[in-house]
């Protein structure tokens, strides 16, 4: 089970999360945002360790703009919000690895994300609003057994310290990480570290019990 920590801004509290070692770390590119990294600095994300890989999280956004932040921060990877087609994200793919978000609702249709195939390298379900994610709610997670294609996805979505424990039962094949986010702050953007570490030991401790 990977993790995947997003929504991070503030210098202090990037290097908190970094300390717990998660596999991945989100930095959202996306001004509509709270979480919007605005102009911080390339060093914080220069000096985490090679271990965590960075994703820059994106919204309809320029395939330029994209790459110059690829480039300025050293994102190892993206994760795409918007209406991006799956040739957008071939460009990025052959640069970074991609990962192509969707809003779940009860009338999901898993069928329109077979054009991605071969084209991204993670999905990630999240739940559908009008928002781009960030809500803290989360979508009716049965839907997933409706999804049966050979790409492994993220789980997004107000997963919490609530809920963590019903995380962990879910077995689907392609299930390959969670993505944490507001339901684990203080404040938009401010991780709370004590609710985060024992997220981790549950999750890494389920990934330990399985092997």
């Amino acid at each position: 089970m990977k993790i995947k920590v997003c929504g991070l801004k503030e210098p202090e509290n990037i290097k908190a999360v970094a300390a717990l070692n998660p596999d991945y770390m989100g930095f959202i590119s996306y001004g509509l945002s709270p979480r919007f990294i605005g102009n911080l600095a390339v060093d914080v994300l220069v000096e985490l360790p090679k271990s965590i890989q960075k994703a820059g999280v994106f919204v309809n956004d320029s395939l330029d703009n994209i790459s110059g932040l690829i480039k300025e921060y050293g994102f190892d990877a993206v994760q795409l919000h918007g209406y991006e087609n799956p040739e957008f994200c071939e460009a990025l793919k052959k640069r970074v690895t991609v990962l192509k978000a969707f809003g779940v609702d009860e009338d999901f249709d898993f069928e329109q994300l077979k054009p991605y195939v071969g084209y991204v390298d993670f999905f990630l379900f999240d739940t559908k609003t009008p928002k781009h994610g960030g809500s803290g709610k989360t979508f009716n997670w049965q839907i997933l057994d409706r999804y049966t294609l050979n790409v492994p996805f993220f789980l997004s979505g107000g997963l919490s310290p609530d809920n963590i424990q019903q995380v962990i039962t879910i077995k689907h094949p392609q299930f390959y990480g969670v993505d944490l986010n507001s339901r684990f702050e203080t404040a938009p953007g401010i991780k709370d570290i004590e609710k985060l570490s024992k997220a981790f030991e549950l999750l890494r401790q389920s990934a330990t019990n399985e092997i």
